[in-house]
């Protein structure tokens, strides 16, 4: 006899957003100017020197323009990292925060699809990471359904690790992601068959990161369940935390 389970998958949304302001007076070195332009030149020197040797001779400086914001009639200078925020500001949304697997039956995987879009202005970068509260649960009863293992034609799958997950006779409840504008996603899911369990808060793993900056990359998350004919019936439910970071 097959029992009916409604599964419901709900996500939280969490976006953290660092702002670090940086404040130095200006120091204008030389500024040279005529009707038809203006240059304000600034430098902050943090280090000079000619070291010599037996076989070379080299002289440096190392420093920074001035940070400040320098415009004109024709023209508008932003320098420093300051304002890098307002060319792309951090932005992570996603496309529903409400999964509903409704009746699932033993043996037939049921997908769901939620797309997570981030703009990213930082100097170093960002990543999205995710995390589930704890297995997908009937609170009234206790039953749990739990994360894939995957394994059913190759390697196992953990939390750190994609492995494949085809056969109808592997269970649990996992994850991958695709790359839908840009190349984000996790490289583990390269392979269409990979999956992988959520990591158990408070640990969590990143699904998305990039290292450069970029408006609107959009990668779907594929959420997979598949159950066997001894789980229990009930309302099983989790919830999915994304927490998206930009680094600086």
């Amino acid at each position: 006899m097959i029992k009916e389970l409604k599964i419901v998958l709900s996500i939280c949304l969490f976006a953290y957003l660092l702002i670090f302001a940086f404040i130095a007076q200006q120091a204008l070195a030389q500024t040279m100017s005529n009707a038809e332009y203006i240059i304000q030149m600034g430098n902050l020197n943090s280090i000079s020197g000619k070291p010599t040797g037996s076989g070379f001779a080299l002289s440096f400086t190392s420093g920074q323009t001035g940070n400040g914001l320098y415009s004109g009639t024709n023209f508008k200078v932003r320098a420093g990292f300051q304002y890098i925020s307002s060319i792309i500001p951090f932005r992570f949304s996603i496309t529903n925060t409400f999964i509903d697997f409704g009746i699932v039956s033993p043996t037939s995987p049921v997908l769901r699809t939620s797309l997570l879009t981030v703009s990213n202005g930082s100097a170093f970068g960002y990543q999205v990471t995710a995390s589930q509260n704890h297995n997908l649960r009937a609170n009234n009863y206790g039953n749990e359904i739990p994360p894939t293992a995957c394994g059913d034609s190759g390697p196992s799958c953990d939390p750190n690790t994609a492995g494949p997950w085809t056969g109808i006779l592997t269970y649990g409840f996992g994850y991958r992601c695709d790359n839908q504008s840009g190349t984000d996603c996790d490289t583990q899911f390269s392979d269409s068959t990979f999956y992988k369990p959520f990591a158990a808060s408070p640990s969590a793993v990143a699904v998305m990161s990039g290292i450069t900056v970029g408006r609107n990359k959009v990668s779907q998350i594929t959420y997979k369940l598949n159950i066997s004919g001894a789980q229990p019936a009930g309302l099983y439910t989790n919830v999915i935390n994304y927490i998206a970071t930009p680094t600086f």
